[in-house]
């Protein structure tokens, strides 16, 4: 079965604590957590002191999202904050490998995060260390952003490359998911799928546009 992923991005802060509890409620099966630096990308978010302020809010896992530069000087704070798995950016350090295995000392899931534009080949010295790869079908840095269709036959390459890895590795897709292409991403085969707008800025509450993205699958 996919699981679902909503991201915060798109949540209101304000009443972030019944964001969370809702999403929960609602069936989420973790909660995605996008961090940006200003600098990896343009946007500026989160950090680890609203993580930890949130941690005891739900018990679904923390799936935190690294889109910051020298990513290797941020983990130990992420992981005391509460997270569950730390995905970085292949685009983000010169030492790929060094940053994954300093996640995997903490005892947490590790996760790489591909950009549209960037192979899946980066993956392959790494594919032994990770837990999920995360490919994006948007351009990182904000939310709401468009599904970018043509990224779709690099998911099913992916998934294929995991196959033949033969590593216990989740494929997820992160950008622009919706009730309208989340079919198209789960059939490329995606195991979980990030929603940001379609979930906290959608038609429905937050549980009926849970609901509307995996009846759509």
């Amino acid at each position: 079965m996919v699981k679902i992923a909503p991201s915060i991005l798109s949540a209101d802060f304000g009443n972030l604590a019944s964001a969370l509890k809702e999403a929960e409620q609602g069936g989420a099966d973790m909660i995605h957590i996008d961090v940006m630096d200003g600098n990896f990308v343009s946007n500026i978010t989160i950090g680890p002191v609203v993580i930890a302020g949130v941690r005891n809010v739900t018990k679904l896992p923390f799936d935190v999202h690294l889109m910051i530069n020298n990513p290797e000087k941020y983990i130990s704070d992420y992981v005391k904050a509460g997270s569950d798995i730390l995905t970085v950016h292949a685009e983000a350090s010169d030492h790929l490998h060094g940053v994954i295995q300093k996640i995997k000392k903490q005892d947490i899931k590790a996760g790489v995060a591909l950009n549209p534009s960037t192979p899946i080949s980066v993956l392959e010295n790494v594919m032994g260390d990770i837990d999920m790869v995360v490919i994006m079908t948007v351009n990182p840095g904000f939310g709401g952003q468009k599904f970018i269709e043509s990224i779709v036959p690099k998911i099913r390459d992916t998934k294929e490359a995991i196959k033949k890895s033969g590593f216990n590795i989740e494929l997820q897709v992160d950008g622009g998911i919706s009730p309208k292409n989340a079919k198209i991403a789960a059939d490329a085969g995606a195991d979980i799928l990030v929603a940001g707008s379609a979930i906290f800025k959608g038609e429905g509450t937050i549980k009926e546009n849970i609901a509307a993205i995996k009846g759509a699958l």
